[in-house]
């Protein structure tokens, strides 16, 4: 048995735990911060757009010597039926302007960043380390085994992504089911950074964000996501693991009729892929959260289910950022009462409520099973692309007054006005 004693073992150098190893060793602690890649970031997968607001509160101004990608400036999601699209963007330079709203990253220079500021404030990074074993005692997570080596702690922090091996060994969470899940797949692409501006119509290096539904995921829950960066893209797709398995299909060949859509290949022409990666999506919200902490250890990040997509906007690392923050905060409290107790630790998660972490997850609780909805991706994209193209048709036919219009179309489509009024009354509600 290891005779060295940390305050804090953290497992997993994403966002939430080299925030919560960067607090804890900024404040005189003693903590170390395990990775099993060979760097910080080299496993690590995610859209590639973080909301700035959690870590500039951490760490103000930090875009100034982070390695960020481009101020996202202009939003938009774009519905998608075969040759036609509808989108519905919004622009504001206020979000590209200091303080910045949102960024686009390359995870494996952002976390590697981020895990060598909580170095640089004194915690240990032990990179190319996997934890085989928590060490318990008496019902208390006491460390961890990786290998011949142990590693004692007064506390254990699982940030080790949406499949918490730690979590499920210390009794805290229990494996998944594949609808609470999605697979994330994406192509950095690169493109010159002239190219990049001109054609999604950006100044200097500002930068956009969009997110499609329709034809990208062929009609299953989920979609896809295209975002800027300085001198490539993140395009790639998100679906839910039950529909895949329901539906046999496979999410490589998918990807590959996404890039070919006459409304992507446009925009990535010329462009080389340079990366691929592919990585499993909390996507069921409070439905999936385990228990947060234990005698010992504090649960943080995606191995939390810390995750919210509301199909028209995605957040993840902010939600990993504050809850590292709230994990820190209460290994501080407790070492300050020697009170390491599943007791002791609650207050993790009182914090996480203080915050936006539980208060947005509880406020789009009935979010997740609203996306289930399989008219959402098929049905609503086809009706709307197609009352859009009548829209906007001029071919000497009788004119058609617009409210006649919306009801032809809906007669033709796959949705009754019930299910429309009852969709748009649960949308508007749990949205």
């Amino acid at each position: 048995m290891a005779e060295e004693k940390f305050t804090a073992i953290v497992v997993g150098a994403g966002p939430a735990g080299s925030t919560a190893a960067y607090l804890l060793a900024k404040e005189g602690h003693d903590v170390v911060l395990v990775e099993r890649g060979t760097t910080p970031g080299s496993k690590n997968m995610y859209g590639g757009r973080m909301y700035s607001h959690a870590l500039n509160r951490i760490m103000p101004g930090f875009w100034e010597e982070a390695p960020v990608e481009r101020p996202i400036a202009r939003e938009s999601i774009t519905f998608l039926n075969g040759d036609q699209s509808v989108s519905i963007s919004c622009g504001n330079m206020s979000w590209a302007a200091n303080p910045f709203h949102s960024f686009t990253l390359l995870r494996a220079e952002f976390d590697a960043w981020l895990a060598a500021k909580a170095e640089e404030a004194g915690a240990l990074l032990a990179c190319g380390i996997r934890v085989d074993e928590l060490l318990i005692d008496s019902g208390r997570v006491i460390g961890i085994r990786a290998g011949e080596d142990e590693m004692l702690a007064d506390v254990v922090v699982a940030a080790d992504g949406v499949n918490s091996i730690l979590a499920q060994k210390a009794g805290l969470a229990k494996m998944f089911a594949p609808s609470q899940v999605a697979t994330g797949v994406k192509q950095i692409i690169e493109l010159p950074a002239e190219t990049i501006s001109q054609r999604f119509e950006l100044e200097g290096n500002n930068g956009a964000a969009r997110l499609f539904v329709g034809d990208c995921s062929n009609g299953m829950q989920g979609g896809g996501f295209l975002y800027t960066n300085k001198s490539s893209l993140s395009l790639g797709l998100v679906i839910n693991v039950g529909e895949l398995q329901r539906c046999q299909v496979k999410l490589c060949d998918i990807m590959e009729d996404f890039k070919s859509n006459p409304h992507i290949a446009p925009l990535i022409e010329g462009g080389e892929v340079a990366e691929y990666s592919a990585h499993l999506v909390p996507e069921a919200g409070l439905a999936m959260m385990p228990q947060l902490y234990g005698d010992g250890m504090i649960v943080a990040g995606d191995a939390a289910g810390f995750v919210l997509n509301l199909g028209y906007t995605v957040r993840g690392m902010d939600f990993a950022i504050a809850s590292g923050e709230a994990a820190a905060r209460t290994v501080m409290e407790a070492k300050a009462r020697n009170d390491f107790s599943r007791q002791g630790l609650s207050r993790y998660k009182e914090l996480l409520k203080q915050s936006f972490v539980l208060r947005d997850l509880e406020a789009y609780r009935k979010a997740p099973d609203f996306l289930e909805n399989q008219r959402m991706f098929k049905a609503y994209p086809k009706l709307v692309t197609g009352l859009a193209s009548k829209l906007f048709t001029v071919d000497g036919a009788p004119p058609v007054h617009l409210m006649k219009m919306v009801f032809d179309q809906i007669k033709q489509s796959d949705i009754s006005l019930i299910q429309l009024a009852r969709d748009g009354w649960k949308g508007a509600r749990n949205l």
